[in-house]
């Protein structure tokens, strides 16, 4: 009695037997596969990583901001392809009690012009960190700092006039706006003091220019913040 004998089925044995069917179908089972290129990483993901993560999925909704968005892109210089790169224009001033939304506004702002494809440079800070990093502290270029935020083509000044004020408050302020109000350079404003209030808080000549270089945005309301937690 003769017993057949069967090829133990293994993964090697699989491999081959793959191999003959794409060859009888014309394939090259050797053939090099290219591995997918990954997705381009957009400009708006890249600003999300710098933006705090309780504003990165900030919308900027407001009629006014919206038509600041729309003004700042129709402006920007062209680039390369079709996008634009921010230029000169308006500023905005965002006021509003505590709570009522001008932080998120602010950053919806920023990311609706990335969104819309404006190549964008752009800083944030607060003024209780503009004049805490002022202050001498070992190897660190305090008046470098000042420079950048100065210069950076698109800045957001965030809480004016929130930080306690002082002679050096106010003359840090000044050249901060007065070389933004000079080159004409876009920067988001916010501040809890009503309008008629600022320019105790930070002096007349800050004041006075951001009186001229920015439109307004008056935001009123409750404190969302409070309501949200209650």
């Amino acid at each position: 009695m003769t017993t057949a004998t069967r090829e133990p089925s293994t993964v090697g044995g699989a491999v081959n037997r793959l191999a003959a069917i794409l060859t009888a179908r014309g394939i090259d089972p050797h053939a090099h596969v290219p591995a997918p290129e990954p997705e381009p990483t957009t400009a708006l993901e890249l600003a999300d990583a710098r933006i705090p993560p309780r504003y990165r999925r900030a919308v900027a909704d407001h009629p006014r901001v919206t038509c600041w968005v729309t003004a700042i892109t129709a402006a920007g210089r062209p680039g390369p392809g079709v996008t634009r790169g921010i230029a000169t224009g308006p500023s905005l001033l965002i006021a509003g009690p505590t709570g009522t939304g001008k932080t998120h506004q602010a950053y919806g702002a920023i990311r609706a012009l990335l969104a819309a494809g404006v190549r964008l440079r752009w800083e944030a800070t607060t003024a209780a960190d503009l004049y805490a990093a002022q202050r001498p502290q070992q190897g660190t270029d305090a008046e470098r700092q000042l420079r950048a935020l100065a210069r950076s083509p698109l800045l957001l000044l965030d809480d004016l006039g929130a930080a306690k004020q002082s002679p050096w408050t106010e003359e840090l302020t000044y050249r901060l706006v007065n070389h933004r109000y000079n080159q004409l350079l876009p920067t988001l404003v916010t501040t809890n003091l009503p309008v008629a209030e600022l320019r105790d808080a930070v002096g007349d000549r800050v004041a006075s220019r951001l009186a001229e270089m920015t439109d307004r945005v008056i935001l009123t309301g409750r404190d969302l913040r409070r309501h949200t937690a209650s």
